[in-house]
């Protein structure tokens, strides 16, 4: 099994500018590369794990965050680290558009994504930590 470290995106990767969801859009938080170059070195897998309701507002589509989340991934990897998956929910309660309009236990802070990811990545969950900005991230 291996140890992870799961981010949240907005404000801990990139900085927060409400509803991100354009490459042109995209600014790294000082020393965000480094880090994710440094946990990649000392074996950790990185799994970025967002709420992205956006998409549920029709701000954004599915198809434009996984254009940004390759992007992003391909500029760690240029930077010298890994992100070994993103993981994102789309889904809001009362959401505009009907097709995202639900509930999902993959929404922060219910743990769907960091689940998903263990299972998919033979993580071992009492080795990893979480690194958020928001309470809802590590409740």
């Amino acid at each position: 099994m291996r140890k992870a470290v799961f981010f949240d995106r907005d404000g801990v990767l990139n900085v927060d500018k409400g509803y991100l969801g354009h490459i042109k859009d995209f600014e790294w938080i000082e020393g965000a590369l480094r880090a994710l170059e440094y946990l990649t070195d000392l074996g950790y897998a990185i799994i970025v794990v967002t709420n992205q309701s956006g998409v549920a507002r029709g701000y954004y589509t599915e198809e434009d965050v996984k254009i940004l989340h390759r992007w992003m991934c391909r500029e760690v990897r240029r930077a010298g680290g890994i992100i070994t998956a993103v993981y994102y929910c789309p889904y809001l309660e009362g959401a505009p558009l009907a097709q995202y309009n639900r509930k999902s236990t993959w929404r922060k802070p219910a743990p769907g994504m960091v689940l998903q990811a263990a299972a998919d990545y033979d993580l071992d969950l009492s080795q990893s930590f979480m690194i958020g900005d928001m309470p809802r991230d590590v409740a």
